[in-house]
């Protein structure tokens, strides 16, 4: 198997979702400073970071949505780790490509796949035209269409898995009501192949936090020689 990373590099500053401030990266304590601490020789460097949760690629677990929903800290190794993976492409379908719904799902076996939705946004990241309000989504029936198939993770690689033109969010609304984790701002998914490959994207456990950063790759296997 070889490792394909899927995600974002976290950077000083950047932007991931218009309006929200980027991350702070700073040192707080450099290899200099350190050597009091240690025997001669011997020097460490840790460093710090104040960010928002939505920053690069991230998960949303229910609570990001719901009250009552579960945390990062309560969210199943099971439903982010090393699960069969199904991509969706719509990418290149031009207008057609930006709402996405059950035709798209037709004829895909999708119980207990992380299903991602490639629609080539990311192809926009780091520009204006990432964060334009106009941009792919999952519909409200293709949202209910995943829960009613069985998928266990759904992921995008667009600045949002709905639609922002207006205050509604119904993708997110039915995928985590149904207890399925969302994996936004992915990157790279043109390098995966239908179906045949392992997908991971692990937060880490933070009592009390609904979404968080994650490294997302997949594994795919090496092709025959």
């Amino acid at each position: 198997m070889r490792l394909i990373d899927l995600s974002h590099v976290i950077e000083h500053g950047m932007t991931t979702y218009p309006g929200l401030p980027g991350p702070e990266i700073s040192t707080h304590l450099d290899f200099d400073s350190s050597r009091v601490h240690y025997a001669p020789g011997t020097e460490f460097a840790i460093g710090r970071i104040a960010m928002v949760a939505n920053t690069g690629t991230y998960l949303d677990t229910p609570a990001h949505r719901y009250r009552d929903g579960h945390d990062l800290a309560r969210l199943p190794l099971e439903r982010c780790a090393d699960l069969p993976g199904v991509l969706i492409a719509r990418d290149g379908l031009g207008s057609a490509a930006l709402a996405i719904g059950p035709d798209s799902f037709a004829g895909a076996a999708l119980a207990g796949n992380a299903v991602l939705l490639h629609t080539g946004w990311s192809r926009h990241w780091g520009t204006v035209a990432y964060g334009a309000p106009v941009h792919p989504h999952l519909t409200e029936e293709g949202a209910r269409a995943l829960v009613g198939a069985g998928a266990a993770l759904v992921g995008i690689d667009s600045v949002n898995i709905d639609d922002t033109t207006t205050g509604r969010r119904p993708a997110h609304s039915v995928l985590l009501a149904a207890g399925i984790p969302v994996v936004e701002h992915l990157t790279g998914l043109d390098t995966l192949p239908p179906n045949g490959f392992r997908f991971t994207a692990v937060p880490p456990a933070v009592r009390g936090m609904a979404t968080f950063p994650v490294r997302a790759f997949a594994a795919v296997p090496d092709p025959a020689p």
